[in-house]
């Protein structure tokens, strides 16, 4: 405490009193003055410190901008800012600071990526004093890729058509005036041509026509090229024209989507929690049953996990699961190879921000009544912070699912029952990314387990086309018919995370047990007598050394994936580890290894990926995606084929979903879900669960809702 006292005091602002009562006040009133400022400096301790990975506070925002702003090399030009996020502590120092008896403070600093004279500039901020910010690093990208785009430079381009005669004769021809057009800017990719310039591709919509849906009504045939720094129009092409999908049944608001339904419907349910809520939210960290963890946000990322441990009740220890998990990138390729989708090729992530993308949960709708919320803040174009109210909810889930149970039944005595009901915690997070929208879920369980669920919903990309009738289509028109004159587009999407998990301490290694079928030789190695048994399976047990033998398509044979500390043992002998177990949505990238897409997204060719821990390498596409060659993203990283063997190891897992629309997928698509879960395996002494209290009497607030009449 001392230590936090010396430090404030320290501060510019307290320096400052200091000396205006030396010069001015008398000296009773002087001793007054200082009591005063050293009140004040105690007073601002008594506020919690920062956690060393909570995210950068509106005040610490403010401060890099104030650096940035101020740096001799760039003041000189215009800048925009186009990423903003926490510079975490080396590992070592985050795991002594939170172990550490007495609280210490570490210093924080920002990673910021800025737009200025045509290049990308990094800068590393020191905000550990706010009132005295200061680049302590800067530097030139010079490889291939751009940042993120940002929404004020999104917007600016989509307005480049209005003024612009070409595109304002083909509305003309298609009977379309400029007030019922608005358009959008879409990643253009990378084709094996490195751009110097940063260039997008803008596409249009029909927007009247009383729907809110304009993704149901493409302006296909027309796109437009533009440099979102220039805010010019590179080149045009009007290709085609089709006809425009009618705006009827496409609107999906309340009151909009017809009458309401009045068929069999759910009876109306709310979760009732007598005693409150069970958890607790100190700043950014969450204490649940045996759960603690921290809840971060990025403006790229969204959602991030951190230092996830889990109470161990018979040995009373709290053992760390997860260091830092979160969303590294979600990759979308379109499966149309023609003129104006090509390109349709995303990483929601590195190239629109999941965080930038997210947005306000909707109580009782995206979170149940119990649920609280946090906020989040990141910068807009400007370096300003923006305030992103409740953009993540936690929340306790009642679903009705079983911990465990059993029924015993011996003899003429009474069965014997018990059973546990089983609650989980739920951290959720909504990204809508243009058409659509990504449920991210970190739900955490009492058994120890982590499930991670990506819930997608939305409208789908469609496109324009002459055709009315399944039966006129003679052609690949890469999708499905699902109205008259729409296309729903085939398409991939992968959702890749990182999780640099810490298996009850930092040295891990990965393992593979796969699964052998064997034939029964009827030899006994206990000396039992012989069995008809012709067949069995066992398991053979493969730890991996490097990083080549950390990849694996779990498509593949059947195996139990495994994360293990080797230095740590149960009383029988076992290594304490954890399970990854895939819960669907399993497919893998089916592109050709040369083409372009699928160069810069190589990661998605397996869905699992074991590499050494480093902390530059977090962004699985690479730090810049936008138009990346894939160069610098998890695969390339890989090739150095480093030892992952007792070492501390990050998982990259990806979900992966092959959409083909159908017609139930219009105008809204209804929620379709992708998991992976981190199950304890061998971790505890034995089922954690088993001294959980039997379920008490709940109050009875079922109601019958019937009709009369």
């Amino acid at each position: 405490m001392c230590t936090l006292i010396i430090h404030e005091l320290s501060q510019p602002h307290f320096l400052k009193r200091l000396r205006i009562a030396l010069t001015m006040y008398p000296p009773l009133v002087l001793v007054l003055a200082i009591f005063f400022a050293v009140a004040t400096a105690i007073a601002a301790l008594s506020s919690p410190l920062p956690h060393p990975l909570d995210p950068l506070s509106p005040n610490e925002l403010a401060a890099v901008r104030s650096a940035v702003l101020a740096f001799s090399l760039v003041a000189s030009h215009p800048i925009s800012f186009h990423y903003v996020g926490l510079d975490e502590p080396e590992k070592p120092d985050v795991l002594s600071h939170t172990n550490a008896a007495a609280a210490t403070i570490l210093p924080r600093r920002a990673f910021v990526i800025a737009r200025a004279g045509g290049l990308s500039h990094e800068f590393y901020v020191d905000v550990t004093n706010t009132s005295a910010p200061r680049v302590v690093s800067h530097g030139i990208h010079d490889g291939p890729g751009f940042p993120m785009f940002t929404t004020e430079e999104q917007v600016a381009a989509g307005q480049l058509s209005r003024e612009y005669p070409p595109f304002r004769e083909s509305l003309q021809r298609r009977g379309l005036a400029l007030t019922d057009v608005g358009c959008g800017v879409f990643s253009m990719g990378w084709f094996g041509k490195n751009q110097a310039r940063r260039l997008a591709k803008v596409q249009c919509f029909v927007v009247a026509g009383g729907t809110a849906n304009y993704y149901a009504r493409p302006l296909e045939g027309v796109t437009l090229l533009v440099d979102v720094e220039k805010l010019v129009i590179v080149a045009y092409r009007d290709r085609a024209a089709y006809s425009v999908p009618k705006a009827e049944g496409t609107d999906y608001r309340a009151g909009k989507a017809g009458l309401p339904f009045n068929g069999a419907v759910p009876a109306p349910g709310v979760v009732v929690q007598p005693e409150g809520k069970g958890f607790h939210i100190d700043g950014h960290i969450v204490r649940w049953a045996n759960w603690e963890f921290h809840v971060g946000f990025d403006m790229r990322a969204g959602t991030v996990i951190s230092m996830a441990s889990v109470h161990d009740a018979d040995a009373d220890l709290w053992r760390r699961v997860l260091y830092r998990g979160f969303v590294s990138e979600i990759f979308v390729p379109y499966m149309d190879p023609e003129e104006e989708w090509y390109f349709h090729t995303f990483m929601d992530a590195g190239e629109y921000g999941l965080g930038v993308s997210a947005v306000p949960l909707q109580p009782e709708a995206d979170c149940p009544a119990n649920a609280a919320y946090m906020d989040g803040y990141y910068v807009d174009a400007d370096g300003k912070p923006v305030k992103s109210e409740n953009i993540i909810c936690v929340f306790e889930r009642y679903a009705g699912d079983i911990a465990w149970r059993h029924t015993g039944v011996a003899g003429p005595i009474a069965p014997i029952t018990e059973v546990r009901p089983d609650v989980t915690l739920v951290v959720r997070m909504v990204v809508t990314v243009g058409n659509y929208d990504y449920t991210l879920d970190w739900e955490f369980k009492t058994v120890g387990s982590i499930k991670t669920v990506v819930s997608l919903s939305g409208i789908l990309e469609m496109k324009a086309t002459n055709y009315t009738h399944v039966d006129q289509i003679r052609d690949d028109i890469h999708g499905t018919l699902i109205a008259e004159n729409t296309v729903g587009v085939y398409h991939d999407h992968f959702i890749t995370y990182h999780l640099d998990l810490d298996i009850d301490g930092t040295k891990n290694s990965f393992i593979k047990n796969s699964i052998i079928p064997k034939r029964n030789t009827g030899i006994r190695a206990t000396g039992g007598a012989p069995t008809p048994r012709r067949s069995y399976w066992t398991v053979l047990y493969e730890v991996a050394e490097t990083e080549a033998e950390g990849q694996v398509n779990i498509n593949g044979a059947p195996a139990d994936l495994l994360f293990v500390n080797p230095s740590k043992k149960t009383k029988v002998g076992n290594e304490v580890g954890y399970r990854l177990i895939p819960a669907g949505a399993t497919a893998t990238s089916l592109l050709a290894n040369n083409d372009y897409p699928q160069r810069r997204a190589s990661y998605t060719k397996k869905q699992v990926w074991v590499t050494p821990y480093n902390k530059s390498e977090k962004w699985v596409s690479g730090l810049y995606a936008e138009q990346s060659t894939g160069d610098d993203n998890l695969a390339a990283w890989s090739k150095r084929n480093r030892r992952i063997k007792d070492e501390d190891i990050v998982l990259w897992y990806t979900v992966g979903l092959h959409h083909v629309p159908c017609q139930e997928d219009f105008p809204v698509m209804p929620t379709i879900s992708g998991a992976f879960e981190l199950r304890p395996f061998n971790f505890f002494e034995r089922n954690p669960l088993i001294r959980t209290r039997p379920p008490g009497n709940s109050p009875n607030c079922s109601c019958s809702f019937g009709r009369s009449g």
